[in-house]
C-alpha cells in the first residue's frame, strides 16, 4: 500500500486530505501548523486539518519550523512513498523532499506561474480576473516553482468571492489529485517546466492593503472587497471611524466628483464617486464594534450623520 504523509492547514485543505483517507492509499501522518490564539481572547484553535485529522484518529505533527525539527526525523523514518500538500504554509527542507520514492506534490490554488504564494486565491480576484484554478505540482525549495503535473481551470463568477472560490477550488484540487494520483504512481506523467516569464506573485494580504483607494475604478473597488471577503475584509474611513465593506456593486453611471465623495444617499442606497469618473453603491456595511448590516440599516442609524459631498477614507484614500 502506497504511504502517504499530508500537509496543510485550512479549510481548503480538509477534503483533499479526506479524498485521500477514502482511497485505496494509506495516509501515515498528518503535519499541520501548530494551534493558534483566535479572538479577542486569544483561544488557542486547532486548524482544520487538525480538527479533521482527530475525527480519523491519524498521527499529527505541528512543527513550528519543519526544517530541523524532531517531527522531521519522525516524519523521514515512517518511511513515506508520497508528500501530499495543500496550503501547508511551510517550506519543506531539502533532506525531507528527497525522502519519498514518488517525491512531494503541491495542489496549489492558481493557475501556475501565475499568483505563487500564499493568497493565491485573494489575488485572482483583485485582479479582476476571469478564469482561475487549481495546479498539481512537484515541490522544490524555491516557492511553488515546481514542474506542474496536472492543471484545471475555472471560471470566475461575478458572485464569486474568497470564500466560495475557496470551496470551489478545493473540490476541483481533490478530484484532480485523486485523477493525477494513478498516473503518477505509475510514472506514466511528463511534467511540464514552469514559464518564469510569466511568472506573478501573491503573497500573504498586509493590514495596509485592506483600506480601499478610492481612485481605483468602481469595478476594481468590487475587486477588493470581494477578495478579501469573508476575510480579512476590506474597509474605509467615514467619520473617523473605520467602515468594513462587505458588499459593493459598479453602476453605469458618470460623476466629476473626486474620488471617495458621497454624491448620493437614498432610503436603500449611498453611493460614492471612484477613479475615472465611476460610481460604486454600496450594499452592506459593519461599522467599527457592529454586526454586518444592509445600508439602509446603517444609514437610519449609525451612519445617518453622512451627508452629500462629504468624503471618505484615510490618508489621501
Amino acid at each position: 500500500m502506497i504511504k502517504i504523509i499530508f500537509m496543510g492547514t485550512p479549510a481548503f485543505s480538509v477534503p483533499i486530505l479526506e479524498a485521500l483517507i477514502d482511497s485505496e492509499y494509506q495516509v501515515v501522518a498528518v503535519v499541520t501548523q501548530p494551534d493558534r490564539p483566535v479572538g479577542r481572547k486569544k483561544v488557542l484553535q486547532a486548524s482544520p486539518v487538525k480538527a479533521a485529522a482527530l475525527e480519523y484518529g491519524l498521527p499529527i505533527f505541528q512543527p513550528e519550523k519543519i526544517s530541523g525539527s524532531s517531527e522531521m526525523d519522525a516524519l523521514i523514518a515512517l518511511e513515506p512513498d508520497l508528500i501530499v500538500t495543500a496550503a501547508f504554509g511551510q517550506f519543506l527542507p531539502q533532506k525531507l523532499l528527497s525522502v519519498p520514492k514518488y517525491g512531494a506534490i503541491n495542489v496549489h490554488a492558481s493557475l501556475l506561474p501565475k499568483y505563487r504564494g500564499g493568497a493565491p486565491v485573494h489575488y485572482a480576484l483583485m485582479k479582476g480576473e476571469k478564469e482561475t484554478g487549481v495546479s498539481i505540482m512537484y515541490m522544490e525549495k524555491k516557492m511553488d516553482a515546481g514542474d506542474i503535473i496536472a492543471q484545471k481551470s475555472l471560471e470566475i463568477s461575478r458572485d464569486d468571492d474568497v470564500g466560495t472560490l475557496f470551496d470551489r477550488l478545493s473540490a476541483l484540487g481533490k478530484d484532480l489529485l485523486m485523477e493525477t494520483l494513478p498516473k503518477l504512481l505509475a510514472e506514466d506523467i511528463t511534467p511540464v517546466k514552469q514559464n518564469e516569464a510569466e511568472v506573478t506573485f501573491s503573497p500573504n494580504i498586509k493590514r495596509e492593503e485592506e483600506e480601499v483607494d478610492w481612485t481605483k475604478t468602481a469595478a476594481e473597488v468590487d475587486y477588493q472587497v470581494r477578495g478579501m471577503r469573508p476575510w480579512p475584509v476590506a474597509y474605509t474611513v467615514a467619520e473617523g471611524k473605520r467602515l468594513k465593506l462587505w458588499d459593493v456593486t459598479p453602476i453605469e453611471e458618470k460623476t466629476t466628483a473626486s474620488p471617495g465623495t458621497i454624491i448620493r444617499i437614498e432610503k436603500e442606497a449611498l453611493y460614492l464617486a471612484c477613479g475615472n469618473q465611476t460610481v460604486v453603491k454600496i450594499n452592506e456595511v459593519q461599522p467599527a464594534g457592529r454586526s454586518k448590516m444592509t445600508i439602509m440599516a446603517f444609514l437610519t442609524g449609525v451612519g445617518s450623520q453622512l451627508k452629500v459631498g462629504e468624503k471618505v477614507g484615510s490618508n489621501g484614500k
